[in-house]
């Protein structure tokens, strides 16, 4: 977990969006984010404009950074000799992060500051139905399998929880459209009637 504190010179909120993929992070949090007009920060893709990662891995068909490396250049800055691909991406957040009302969008949560985030919602999905979403979009094998799994045994609320304030975290099912629009609804709520804490 991060440094504890919340930024208090922010006046919108900060949420973090985050699940397994398929599980409708980035559609949530554009919806979400068209609703608050809050950003929506897609952190994968700031990786790849930015050249933030380490490479591509081609048995799981994605970027890689090294987020246990990283944890404590990331976090607490303390380590320098570590890889700082983790490091860039929250200093390229930092500033965004610090003026308020964002929406990141990512699929893991424990490297980002605690402070940061004012919600953090992990959205989950039926492994039938995610197994159908990610067979869509091309994943098979140990990408696919390692994905169901990360599902099944819920490493993503387990991360959130373990890494936040257990009162900031909500864990939400994103099975459906109706699941999609009934979640942007009570998040826009809470957006609304949030107010900063003093």
């Amino acid at each position: 977990m991060a440094q504890n504190g919340s930024i208090r010179s922010r006046w919108r909120p900060n949420i973090l969006v985050t699940g397994t993929p398929g599980t409708g992070k980035t559609t949530t949090s554009s919806a979400l984010a068209e609703a608050t007009q809050l950003r929506h920060v897609i952190v994968g893709d700031l990786v790849r404009e930015k050249n933030l990662h380490d490479g591509w891995d081609p048995e799981l068909e994605s970027y890689l950074i090294n987020e246990d490396l990283n944890y404590f250049a990331i976090c607490d800055l303390l380590m320098e000799a570590l890889s700082m691909h983790l490091k860039m991406v929250c200093d390229e957040l930092e500033d965004r992060m610090e003026e308020g009302g964002n929406i990141v969008d990512y699929h893991g949560c424990d490297f980002f500051p605690e402070r940061w985030f004012d919600r953090v919602v992990v959205l989950q999905t039926d492994n039938t139905v995610l197994y159908d979403r990610l067979t869509r979009r091309g994943y098979s094998g140990s990408k696919l399998s390692n994905n169901i799994e990360c599902e099944i045994f819920q490493v993503l609320l387990q991360e959130a929880k373990e890494s936040y304030p257990e009162d900031i975290v909500v864990a939400l099912q994103s099975d459906t459209i109706e699941d999609i629009n009934r979640n942007v609804t009570s998040l826009t709520d809470w957006v609304r009637s949030w107010r900063p804490t003093s």
